[in-house]
């Protein structure tokens, strides 16, 4: 009977582990949706068909579902969280502040959305990604000079913007081809967090506050410095997308005709699908996803990696660096990556050649110290995960029958023995047998 439970349980689990992203295919597949309401699926659904166009196996669920959970028997059962409810105050089942952060801390990725419903549970989540969303319940973002022409839209909360980060591996290489609708609130980037990145930002006049009452006294958050849309990726190379807007992701501002207050251009649909789709290729590993393989070196004319190296050897570098496109692996080509030979602090500081193919390498002189040293690559370029590369070598002195039988640069002392043997002997000679 526990061999055909076993057996049972093996079956149904096989397709879900299969689908887990890995070291081979890292972009995750299998996600979690926690929704305020059901509507959102529909409301929401073109979003949601991007998704599963790309492969994604998506498992709709309500965010205050008893049954809730990210793992079952240590293991993780889904490889990314899609948080669609942003007035939750509290998540069903095992789901609370510390297993989603968890989560995140396992190397999972997070697509949070908020509104003017954000709950603390929300803003906390937020907070601990170091974005802080602004403390006024009732603010949205308000432009009088950038909103969009709308018969519907009194207050100028229905904004346009399309002040994106220069990024290509973020936002691909296609440029906007219309600006992003965003109706929601505000949030700032934690300057003590330097993994945060802002993504989509407010024009110069736009500010923070509640559009139905008067301001009393400057808003906090103002012009540029308030962020639409920020991304993080953790130092695990988890990825986290924080947007102060979930109608941003929504049919109807995907469908939208656009027109900016002032001109005299009108888009025939937004730019939120465009923005949204490729962004999230980005947040789920489907671009900007390195690896390096085969690391290699040895002393120049050998090709066996040795135990250990001899002060002033002449020696060879080499590593494979390939980058993840969503289908397969491609050599990555980049003039700034660097090895280090290091003890305590970098000895040899090398720029890495490469030939085009993933292939990079180098070669250097051991310095004269011996000591345990190590081949450090440290790699951190702004929407790429971060390589962190290290491996130990000793490096030791000459032994006694491995120097020179006579040094160049010991000349002068040899000079100096035989001259003053030379000179004690006519002392002698002069001593014994002059009169």
């Amino acid at each position: 009977m526990a061999g055909l439970l076993l057996i049972t349980a093996l079956l149904l689990f096989s397709p879900m582990i299969s689908l887990a992203f890995s070291p081979e295919t890292p972009t995750d597949q299998r996600l979690l949706v926690l929704l305020d309401d059901l509507a959102i699926k529909s409301s929401h659904s073109l979003f949601f068909k991007s998704l599963t166009d790309r492969g994604y196996q998506l498992d709709f669920k309500l965010a205050h579902d008893p049954k809730l959970a990210l793992q079952r028997y240590g293991e993780y059962l889904y490889d990314g969280l899609i948080l669609f409810a942003p007035s939750a105050d509290r998540l069903g089942g095992a789901l609370d502040l510390p297993a989603v952060l968890d989560f995140v801390d396992s190397g999972h990725d997070l697509i949070l959305a908020a509104d003017t419903t954000a709950s603390d549970l929300i803003r906390d989540i937020a907070a601990e990604c170091g974005v802080d969303f602004d403390e006024d319940p009732a603010a949205l973002v308000v432009d009088h000079t950038s909103y969009a022409i709308s018969k519907t839209d009194t207050d100028h909360t229905l904004i346009v913007s399309d002040d994106v980060i220069d990024s290509n591996v973020i936002l691909g290489d296609k440029k906007l081809e219309a600006p992003v609708l965003f109706r929601g609130i505000a949030h700032s980037l934690n300057p003590s967090n330097s993994l945060v990145l802002k993504i989509l930002s407010a024009s110069p006049s736009a500010y923070s506050a509640n559009p139905k009452a008067e301001l009393s006294s400057p808003p906090v958050l103002i012009g540029s410095s308030i962020s639409l849309v920020s991304v993080v990726q953790a130092r695990n190379n988890a990825r986290i997308l924080i947007s102060g807007s979930l109608d941003l992701f929504s049919n109807k501002y995907m469908k939208s005709k656009v027109k900016r207050f002032g001109s005299s251009t009108e888009y025939a649909k937004s730019g939120n699908e465009q923005f949204v789709s490729e962004l999230c290729k980005w947040v789920f590993h489907e671009r900007g996803h390195l690896k390096a393989v085969n690391v290699k070196h040895h002393k120049i004319g050998e090709n066996v990696e040795p135990a250990m190296y001899r002060i002033t050897d002449h020696m060879e570098y080499s590593v494979e660096i390939y980058e993840w496109t969503g289908k397969d692996w491609r050599p990555y080509v980049a003039d700034d990556v660097q090895v280090q030979f290091y003890m305590m602090s970098p000895y040899v500081l090398k720029t890495l050649s490469h030939n085009k193919k993933g292939l990079y390498y180098t070669s250097f002189q051991v310095p004269d110290v011996y000591g345990v040293f190590q081949f450090k690559i440290e790699y951190q370029r702004l929407g790429y995960t971060s390589l962190s590369l290290s491996k130990q070598i000793p490096v030791r002195p000459f032994r006694h029958n491995e120097y020179e039988r006579f040094i160049i640069s010991a000349y002068p002392y040899y000079g100096g023995a035989f001259s003053m043997m030379t000179g004690f002997f006519i002392f002698g000679l002069v001593f014994l047998y002059h009169k």
